[in-house]
């Protein structure tokens, strides 16, 4: 018998961008003909598709960790690099998407439905696709952006119209493996039932599903026994089928005692309130079955509900009781609107939106926060002058520079972006007209040996953190510095 597995955790990782290309085109009597770097192709995405024909989580067990392709770096000529190639997981209807912490992602119902759960990388633009009137051949290209690489849980949530409610060794196994073709394990001890088993009925021209669950015992609502694993293949069910054990040889238990036991835990689970119930009192074809069944038919009656007796084991009423839950189910379809796929919903940027934010830390670092501005920082090859001064421009442009400017930021101050860190220097040249020299070079990047060294002012900050509070001793080249000149530009 196939393994039905209905939760798995992914570690999924997208595919990453390929790297611009730096060239120059050269040719006979032309040895400078300008930039020819091509872009680098974008990296594979992960999507999951609902597909019809998929109906566990089998494959996803056995192979959790899940990596889309890269895209290829460009190269000259202007040949840009080969795209990734995207991965497309088929799931099967009902699939819930979660963080790790619980938090639902998308809840994937629907033939046909996708979403795209880990996006890839952007490639990074050659220096043919950088290069501007005033940088007429930049010495710098972008570099390809990381893919998305996230860990998450994946839930299936069984979308069957009936589900057959009940007590361990009621004869839910049973009772589904003689209407439909369904092969359940059946024993005659508790919780013989482990994973759900989906049969498919036909009644007449009527053709519906049965999901046969694990025994549900007092206190499953708050995990007890496989409660929480039972009860989430019911949510989506339309007609609920209590199964009752008439010859059961516990002397406290009886079929209303039963119900009002499953019918508490189905309350305290919640969202099944509006559900269509049936009874089925099973195993008539027990002599003190049936003649508890005809004794406790008349107290059933309160719960206002069909009420059949039927027996697994001899077939026994069971014709009458598949085509009532035919009809109860067609009358469900005829009131639920057809399941489609789930439509894109487009949200558009506020026009106020700046595209970033910036805050200050507990440990005076401003932190600016923004996917540009992130995407940005990723892109840039840091020991490139050129390529460090193009990213200041970039930042001014979009207004980072007058932001910090205005919040109080003061020169030297520590501004982290993405995972990079720099301490600022405002420039008065950034983003405006400035025309860059000599390729690889920029001269707003040129050290000031008045300005403490990188590593003096890292010590100086983590002997801030460390100190007494109130004490103010080792402040003093911090104050000074404030006082130097801004002639350089090392965001």
């Amino acid at each position: 018998m196939a393994t039905f597995v209905d939760r798995v955790v992914l570690h999924l990782q997208a595919g990453d961008g390929g790297h611009g290309c730096v060239s120059i085109h050269r040719e006979k009597f032309k040895p400078f003909g300008g930039p020819d770097g091509g872009n680098g192709g974008h990296g594979g995405g992960i999507l999951m598709e609902v597909d019809p024909n998929v109906h566990t989580l089998l494959d996803f067990h056995f192979h959790p960790h899940i990596k889309a392709t890269n895209g290829k770096g460009g190269s000259g000529n202007n040949r840009e690099g080969a795209n990734g190639g995207d991965l497309v997981l088929k799931v099967p209807s009902g699939t819930v998407v979660q963080t790790l912490d619980g938090q639902i992602i998308a809840d994937l119902v629907g033939p046909g439905t996708t979403l795209e759960i880990a996006r890839g990388g952007r490639g990074g633009r050659g220096n043919a696709a950088l290069a501007s009137a005033r940088r007429k051949a930049p010495g710098f290209a972008e570099l390809g952006e990381p893919g998305d690489r996230l860990d998450v849980v994946v839930e299936l949530k069984s979308v069957a119209d009936v589900g057959l409610v009940g007590f361990p060794s009621a004869g839910k196994s049973s009772l589904i493996s003689v209407i439909s073709a369904a092969k359940p394990k059946i024993a005659d001890y508790p919780f013989t039932t482990l994973v759900p088993n989906l049969g498919v009925v036909q009644a007449g021209e009527h053709v519906f599903t049965v999901a046969d669950v694990p025994g549900l015992i007092p206190g499953a609502a708050t995990g007890k026994g496989l409660g929480l694993e039972f009860l989430r293949h019911i949510e989506r069910t339309a007609v609920l089928a209590h199964v009752v054990d008439t010859a059961t040889l516990e002397t406290d238990r009886d079929p209303v005692a039963d119900i009002e036991a499953l019918e508490a835990e189905l309350a305290q689970y919640g969202g099944l309130g509006d559900r269509p119930r049936i009874i089925v009192l099973n195993k008539i074809d027990v002599p003190d079955g049936r003649d508890l069944a005809d004794i406790t038919t008349p107290d059933l009656e309160k719960f206002g509900w069909p009420i059949y007796q039927v027996s697994a084991a001899t077939r026994e009423g069971l014709q009458d009781l598949v085509y009532a839950l035919a009809r109860m189910v067609e009358e469900h379809r005829a009131a639920t609107p057809v399941l489609e796929p789930t439509r894109i919903v487009l949200r558009p940027k506020a026009v106020d939106d700046s595209g970033f934010e910036i805050k200050q830390d507990r440990e005076g670092v401003w932190v600016v926060s923004g996917a540009k501005p992130e995407r940005w920082v990723r892109q840039t090859t840091f020991d490139n002058a050129e390529a460090v001064g193009y990213l200041a421009d970039r930042l001014a442009r979009l207004g980072v520079e007058d932001k910090l400017g205005k919040l109080g930021a003061k020169a030297g101050d520590p501004v982290r972006i993405g995972e990079r860190e720099f301490d600022w220097q405002p420039t008065i040249y950034a983003g405006k007209d400035f025309t860059p020299g000599n390729r690889f070079t920029d001269e707003r990047l040129e050290d000031d040996i008045t300005r403490p060294r990188a590593a003096e002012r890292l010590a100086a900050r983590k002997a801030r953190r460390e100190r007494p509070e109130g004490d103010t001793a080792g402040d003093e080249w911090f104050e000074d510095e404030l006082d130097v000149p801004a002639d350089d530009d090392d965001q």
